[in-house]
């Protein structure tokens, strides 16, 4: 099946606007299911996200991706800033608009995210009860007790520092402390693994709206972010793809949501955290096309979880909780 994209789509949030891009199977008169697609940490919807979503519409679902305000094209001021509140409004905003729109069946919507936005999807899945199904890719949960931070305690405390001088300086009026998200080893910066530098090398040049930088205070809001406690309220069937070497989203808060969902499946990889987006794409991709194409087909949303499935890939393993 063909794709066809409809691009820099507008839809507001807050005081601004964000930016999305439209996947839609291409031929199709009739109204189709629809992913709604947001990045993780920083991400810009062209950073490696294009593939998945012309995946899922080559599979029948449309897929509207779409960027926070503060980053990409979208709008908000000041820039690179992260808000978990605000993320989470633009979540329900994007959500709506898919809602609206005269392509795409409104009982038919499913939430996909990866890293921080992992987290988000759970926090809207658990408070929004129409939300048709959910992906959750290598997840950000909270922090886990007993997680070994991927961050020596000297860079962590650089860190925190970093974001404390953020805050002292906007209060006085001045412009964010922006810090690297990814560097090298050795340097203050959010993610030093060599995972996350394969990552920002493959794509960074093919995403000229991604921006290397985050405002320091922005470390802060995941301090207290702990989507991982208001699971158990989601309803519809969820999957998450857990990365069983991840560093920076700890893999025992996915298991633990898991246990808590009656309707999940957890599918784990023999890899690290950016490798998602790297070799095990393919992996990866193609349980979340199985898993979209079987929880959104006409006439099946209101039927019990259906049983658990056969192996969809040597590389990973799959529970049905």
């Amino acid at each position: 099946m063909t794709v066809e994209v409809r691009r820099e789509l507008r839809f507001s949030c807050g005081n601004t606007t964000c930016a999305a891009d439209l996947y839609l199977p291409a031929g199709v008169s009739e109204r189709v299911p629809c992913v709604v697609m947001g990045h993780g940490f920083t991400g810009t919807r062209d950073l490696g996200l294009g593939s998945y979503a012309t995946r899922f519409a080559a599979a029948g679902v449309a897929a509207l991706v779409f960027d926070y305000r503060h980053f990409g094209t979208s709008g908000g001021e000041p820039r690179q800033l992260i808000s978990v509140p605000d993320q989470l409004e633009d979540w329900r905003a994007a959500i709506a608009f898919a809602r609206e729109r005269p392509e795409l069946d409104p009982d038919r919507i499913a939430i996909w995210g990866t890293s921080l936005s992992g987290g988000h999807v759970i926090a809207i899945a658990a408070g929004d009860p129409a939300i048709a199904a959910v992906v959750a890719q290598g997840p950000w949960l909270g922090v886990a007790g007993g997680h070994a931070s991927p961050w020596r305690a000297r860079t962590l405390l650089a860190l925190m520092v970093a974001a404390v001088r953020d805050i002292v300086r906007t209060r006085r009026g001045g412009p964010p402390l922006l810090i690297p998200v990814v560097g090298p080893a050795g340097e203050l910066a959010v993610f030093t693994g060599d995972d996350a530098a394969a990552f920002a090398q493959r794509f960074a040049a093919s995403a000229p709206s991604w921006r290397n930088e985050v405002a320091a205070r922005s470390l802060l809001q995941l301090v207290r972010y702990r989507p991982h406690q208001i699971a158990a309220r989601i309803a519809m069937p969820l999957l998450l793809c857990v990365a069983e070497r991840d560093r920076y989203a700890p893999p025992e808060l996915a298991h633990r949501v898991a246990a808590a969902v009656a309707r999940s499946e957890l599918h784990t990889y023999p890899i690290e955290h950016f490798d998602a987006y790297l070799g095990e794409h393919e992996a990866l991709v193609a349980d979340q096309v199985a898993f979209l194409t079987r929880t959104l087909a006409s006439g099946q949303l209101k039927r019990p979880a259906p049983c658990t499935p056969t192996m969809s890939s040597p590389s990973a393993k799959q529970v049905r909780r």
